[in-house]
């Protein structure tokens, strides 16, 4: 792949974007749960991203071709859904997944009774050992991971070169004048969908969170009640930033929801929009020459600081350890065809335009188009920063979304705003 990451270079984090779009997709191969039909196994398998629907349809399809006695039934929920309800109301009504997506850290500790325990699986040895990191548990491995992506401001390059943009801004001051820039020549610099919580509470507020001294001793002391969000110099800046967007972003960014905020950047009615790699097949689709990169999102002057991108593990695929043995015996099997088998490798990064987490696994610029290769070009260069809302007390982000939204529609002040995200910490932590 052509770089290495330091160990526990990469912290682990349910990448918000596995709750997008509301919406549902399966092979029509049976959903009663019950592990056979027809002869066949049928493998449930939970998806979290809508985004790669059709891909991991496309890749059941490849694996059954080659393993005609199994079958998949995919369910893909997200956007306005909210994915880890939904997830344990499967559990809640007997109708539990084999494979389901797990963020890793707090969220493999809430789910680890009901996973397999994957440490002798024959791929662990192929993975970087940093993306293996956030679902160890004890010494033992309970997920695989997905591949890397990360985050940043995607921007236009037709549009910046429009605006006179020559070079990048890579700092907050740079970031303002841009916009300026932008609209001067009648650009809307920002396409914000602030009608999805995650957009702020995990993508957004993990940035004041990464940019801290030591991210895990602030944490540390906001479980332990030395730390605090009010007050802290980097939220305050993050509050800076979001004032930015707000200001020179499109009208009603409360009811613009994932798919709309994609679709105004994609079809260039804005210059620049906050997400990451995984809207690159969304892109293809409806813009297919469309010329794009990345930018940090700067909450400071001090270039060194500023300029890095959020990269990490989205999530990792686990196996239910109360799945039926066949089901399970499948489900294992076609976790490991998927980082092993040419045909699935090669899927995964010209199909799904996956950034490899696994060093067996190579991947070009053109496979994995420019978005996932400017995370790959920044994480080389070690200019990165890691997630940490997968840190986050259980059910904070949901809370921390709703505080942050109220300060969008103009409800409660930067400092009110602030003082309820402390308020959901110290009300959720254990």
């Amino acid at each position: 792949m052509g770089f290495k990451f330091k160990k526990y270079s990469l912290a682990a984090g349910l990448l918000s974007a596995t709750l997008l779009l509301a919406t549902a997709c399966s092979n029509e191969t049976g959903s009663d749960n019950s592990g056979s039909k027809d002869g066949q196994v049928v493998v449930d398998i939970f998806n979290g991203k809508v985004e790669i629907a059709d891909q991991l349809k496309a890749l059941t399809d490849a694996y059954t071709k080659e393993n005609p006695d199994v079958s998949f039934n995919i369910e893909s929920v997200g956007g306005g859904a909210d994915g880890a309800a939904a997830l344990k109301a499967k559990f809640a009504s007997n109708k539990a997944p084999d494979i389901f997506g797990n963020g890793g850290y707090q969220e493999a500790l809430t789910w680890k009774d009901k996973l397999e325990d994957l440490s002798d699986q024959p791929w662990v040895k192929d993975a970087y050992e940093s993306a293996l990191v956030p679902m160890t548990i004890d010494g033992k491995l309970y997920g695989q991971p997905v591949n890397l992506e990360g985050y940043g401001f995607a921007y236009n390059k037709e549009l910046f070169k429009k605006a006179g943009i020559t070079d990048l801004p890579t700092t907050f001051t740079e970031l303002e004048a841009a916009t300026e820039k932008l609209k001067a020549e009648g650009i809307t610099p920002f396409s914000i969908g602030y009608g999805e919580w995650w957009v702020l509470a995990n993508h957004g507020l993990n940035v004041p969170f990464a940019y801290q001294d030591d991210a895990d001793a602030f944490i540390k002391g906001l479980n332990e009640g030395t730390s605090k969000i009010a007050g802290n110099e980097y939220f305050d800046k993050y509050f800076d930033l979001l004032d930015l967007t707000l200001n020179n972003g499109n009208k009603n960014p409360l009811t613009t929801d994932y798919n709309t905020q994609v679709t105004l950047f994609a079809t260039g009615e804005a210059a620049m929009i906050q997400q990451g790699n995984w809207i690159q097949p969304m892109l293809d689709k409806l813009n297919p020459n469309l010329e794009v990169g990345f930018i940090p999102m700067p909450l400071s002057d001090d270039e060194a600081q500023s300029d890095k991108l959020m990269v990490d593990v989205p999530t990792n695929w686990v196996v239910h350890n109360g799945a039926p043995d066949a089901d399970k015996e499948a489900a294992l099997d076609f976790l490991n065809w998927t980082v092993t088998s040419d045909t699935a490798k090669t899927m995964l990064v010209k199909d799904f335009k996956y950034v490899p987490a696994f060093k067996t696994i190579e991947a070009s610029a053109d496979d994995i188009g420019p978005l996932g290769a400017e995370i790959q070009a920044y994480s080389q260069e070690g200019k990165t920063y890691t997630w940490q809302f997968m840190k986050y007390p259980d059910g904070a982000g949901q809370e921390f979304g709703s505080s942050l939204q109220a300060y969008v529609g103009k409800e409660s002040t930067r400092e009110e705003t602030m003082k309820a995200l402390d308020e959901t910490w110290n009300k959720l932590k254990k």
